[in-house]
């Protein structure tokens, strides 16, 4: 079996002069790497692409350059000036960096959850002697190449050993119950952010940087800011809105004759600008001839040398994936003449999680399931008794392996519903969770009583609590809205479950992946590390039909006698937003009794004259027109709140005052503090379909303006097509572009090491 081995510093090698390529799985020559969403760049200009707290609209392919975007993000025809301050033009090919506040979610990372033993790789001064991180990582690498430690040792702290396995919480010693989703809400406030020092100011004017751009490089660096950037000036790429180019400029400006091109500080700081680049594209890991691509295009001299010492300070990990016998050879220079090896870059808090989530998986796997309460529980009574076939399959796996993945659609959710309802039947402490509110209602509905988010059970908000190991107090989890895991919400999930519990992850596979770095649902898929049961219960009616054929790849006309399904066809964008106001504020509305307005309109980008901007635009105008008077919000207004990066919470304004802008967010109060509107706050009769995933509506709207062709894909128009519950519109000037991209792009792939990790550590579990 092919067995990822793992090498971190300087020591392992790179790939020869004829190995530097781009990494890429499905991407033509010539696209675009990804843009950063709008926390991480200056104000976005008409056309630009900006996720919102959504993540991208797919999970791209390969990292390339500045100018790319988020795969999906949103039509082409516009662009994000490069070099350029907000609204200033460069200077001298590197600008002023900064500008304001972008849309709200600026990273794409959904989890909201913090890293999973690893801080980040841009905490670490690049400028400053080698921190308390990079020792400790040197002192890995010795210990790893010397074999006093095994690798995997260092990423759980400490990894046990397989006799002395964390206890399983026995079924009395529940922690004190959480607020659950049915305690009373009390209005919840967001931090506040960093204030910038007088000293950061001065510093940000002496390299030529706007004092707007104070804010963010304080979020980004911390209180030290000022002595950070003055030790090293290329730190302030750690702030996302800020080009290369900018800061090449900002750097000259500070330090004068002694600035050039083979900085190792400058090398430090692009290196891992590109590597999180390549997270907010959804890479955990990158080939590191991509990285030495991107060197060189930087103009960095060298850039092979450049690299190992990147690697010697111990931010940036490397990782030998190949044959599984290494050739003493392979130090000489000598290939291996069978599978190819491949060298993968990764910043630590990544490659760290992902470590994490394998070993507690396959924890997890090998693992025998808790005995439970006394008496035993009854599994084969309960599948005797669930209320369909599939459901009865799951429960059996269930009953017997740690961990079970189970795919299917809406209708499918009944099943891992039922599974913890008889689970809680016999007394074990079963719970289920979901992305959303909203998929958690749906549970609710569903008749599960123990029905949380995974964000407000990770935190403690909602759930049963912990136990005095400091494990979730349960037995049974099932996790729904899988695919939208990524690799550090998954990792620190895992990590809470004691020995013995048994998680289920389930989610409908065609859906776009998380708007976070990973694939975790879909690797444990290919990994198939464990019992998989795939749902037999199709989706009902029209919408049912037409998304079930789109996920084997086939856009068929499906017949809608109750006008459950409608084509609006279109030729211009401003032909789409005109019949898109018509539909959701009168069409739409009077054939199925909704209110004005209820229906969400979903498109692929947030910029273009159709994009979310243009069309909450209009729609405020017809449903909602006022003067924007709360930041630009009014009462009544529907917004997408960002409560962290890659979560939106459908919501509405009720009122502001000093505290900030008052939010009703399904009955939950919410106050978002005036600093904070800019960035978590929008408007959001339009979402784009990363927001949108794991949510639905009674109706639905996709815009798809003849632009939005390059972006489509399966994955994009099965999620967006999901999301009506009773009816669908699809507005679109896309023509044959629609059913090409259903048929022939399925989804853009990720890099990542989930797979050969989980296959390393696991046997099949139909072998």
């Amino acid at each position: 079996m092919p067995c990822a081995r793992r090498r971190v510093g300087a020591r392992a090698p790179l790939p020869g002069p004829g190995l530097e390529h781009a990494v890429s799985t499905d991407r033509p020559t010539g696209e675009a790497e990804p843009k950063p969403s709008r926390a991480e760049r200056g104000a976005p200009t008409a056309g630009t692409p900006d996720s919102a707290g959504a993540g991208p609209e797919e999970g791209p392919a390969a990292v390339a350059g500045d100018s790319a975007r988020p795969a999906g993000g949103e039509p082409a025809g516009g662009g994000e000036p490069q070099g350029s301050a907000a609204g200033a033009p460069a200077r001298d090919g590197a600008g002023q960096p900064g500008g304001e506040r972008a849309e709200p979610g600026a990273s794409d990372d959904a989890s909201g959850a913090e890293p999973v033993n690893a801080p980040r790789g841009d905490d670490v001064p690049a400028g400053k002697a080698r921190s308390a991180v990079a020792e400790a990582l040197a002192a890995a690498v010795r210990a790893v190449e010397s074999g006093e430690r095994d690798a995997a040792s260092f990423f759980n702290e400490p990894k046990p050993k397989p006799a002395a396995r964390r206890p399983a919480p026995a079924a009395a010693a529940a922690g004190p119950a959480m607020a659950g989703p049915g305690a009373v809400a009390r209005p919840v406030r967001a931090a506040a952010p960093v204030a910038p020092s007088a000293g950061l100011t001065e510093v940000l004017a002496a390299g030529g940087a706007p004092e707007a751009l104070a804010g963010q490089v304080a979020e980004a660096l911390g209180e030290h800011a000022a002595e950070e950037l003055r030790e090293d000036p290329w730190r302030l790429l750690a702030v996302p809105a800020v080009q290369p180019e900018q800061a090449d400029g900002f750097a000259r400006a500070l330090l004068g004759d002694a600035c050039g091109p083979g900085d190792e500080r400058r090398a430090r700081a692009l290196v891992a600008r590109f590597l999180e680049r390549a997270a907010l594209a959804g890479h955990t890991v990158l080939e590191s001839s991509a990285v030495l691509a991107e060197l060189s295009r930087r103009s960095v001299p060298d850039a092979e040398d450049a690299l190992r010492d990147v690697l010697a300070e111990g931010t940036v990990l490397v990782f030998r994936e190949g044959p599984e016998d290494e050739q003493e050879g392979e130090e000489e220079g000598e290939e291996d003449a069978g599978e190819p090896v491949r060298l993968l870059l990764g910043l630590d808090r990544y490659a760290m999680a992902e470590e994490s989530l394998a070993d507690g998986l396959a924890r997890l796997v090998n693992a025998a399931p808790g005995p439970g309460p006394e008496p035993a529980p009854d599994w084969a009574a309960a599948a005797e008794a669930a209320p369909s076939p599939s459901a009865a399959e799951l429960i059996r796996a269930v009953a017997a392996a740690g961990l079970v993945t189970h795919s299917g659609g809406e209708a499918a959710r009944a099943e891992p519903a039922a599974l913890v309802t008889a689970a809680a039947g016999m007394g074990l402490r079963a719970w289920a969770a979901a992305h959303t509110e909203d998929g958690r209602r749906r549970l609710t509905e569903l008749g599960v009583a123990d029905a949380v988010t995974v964000a407000g059970l990770l935190s403690g908000q909602e759930g049963p609590g912990r136990d005095a190991d400091g494990a979730l107090a349960l037995d049974v989890l099932a996790v729904l809205d899988a695919p939208q895991l990524d690799v550090e919400t998954a990792a620190l999930l895992v990590e809470s479950l004691a020995d013995g519990t048994r998680l289920v992850l389930s989610g409908d596979p065609g859906v776009l992946w998380s708007a976070g770095p990973g694939r975790v649902f879909a690797d444990v898929l290919a990994a198939r590390a464990c019992p998989a049961v795939v749902s037999r219960t199709p989706d009902p009616g029209p919408i049912g039909e037409l998304v079930s054929g789109i996920g084997v790849g086939e856009l068929n006309q499906v017949a809608a006698p109750g006008k459950e399904v409608v084509i609006v066809p279109v030729r211009e964008p401003a032909e789409a937003v005109h019949r898109t106001v018509q539909l959701v504020a009168d069409s739409v509305p009077r054939a199925f009794g909704v209110e004005p307005g209820a229906a969400q309109v979903i498109t692929p980008g947030h910029g273009g004259p159709a994009g979310t901007r243009a069309l909450n635009a209009a729609l405020k105008e017809r449903l909602n027109p006022g003067p924007g008077r709360f930041g630009g919000f009014d009462p009544g207004d529907r917004v997408a709140y960002v409560p962290a990066p890659g979560r939106m919470v459908p919501g509405t304004v009720v009122s502001a005052d000093a505290e900030g802008l008052r939010l009703d967010c399904g009955g939950t109060p919410v106050v978002v503090p005036r600093e904070r509107v800019g960035d978590e706050v929008r408007h959001g009769w339009a979402v784009t379909a990363h927001q949108a995933a794991g949510t639905r509506w009674p109706t639905a709207v996709v815009v798809l303006p003849g632009d939005a062709a390059p972006t489509l894909t399966r994955s994009w128009v099965y999620t967006a097509f999901s999301r009506g519950e009773r009816h669908l519109s699809v507005v679109q000037g896309v023509e044959q572009a629609l059913p090409r991209a259903v048929a022939e792009v399925p989804a853009k792939e990720r890099t990542t090491r989930l797979r050969p990790l989980l296959e390393a550590q696991t046997r099949p579990a139909d072998s």
